[in-house]
């Protein structure tokens, strides 16, 4: 990559980011047991995913999952 082509902060990028994220998507704080977010984070990475996006999924299925079991 050339010097050129780097990404930089620039106040103007970080409004920017800031106001897509804003309009996007919504924020959930969550707290965990000490020693669990290492533990959820390692699980995350064995499965190639970031944190959130590992939450994410895992929430998914047990909605999923729950209907499903409702449904018998």
């Amino acid at each position: 990559m050339s010097e050129n082509n780097k990404s930089t902060y620039t106040p103007a990028r970080a409004k920017s980011q800031k106001k897509y994220l804003t309009k996007n998507f919504d924020d959930i704080k969550i707290r965990v047991p000490k020693g669990k977010r290492e533990y959820y984070k390692k699980a995350a990475e064995n499965a190639g995913e970031s944190l959130n996006s590992f939450a994410i999924r895992a929430m998914e299925y047990l909605i999923e999952f729950e209907k499903l079991n409702d449904k018998k």
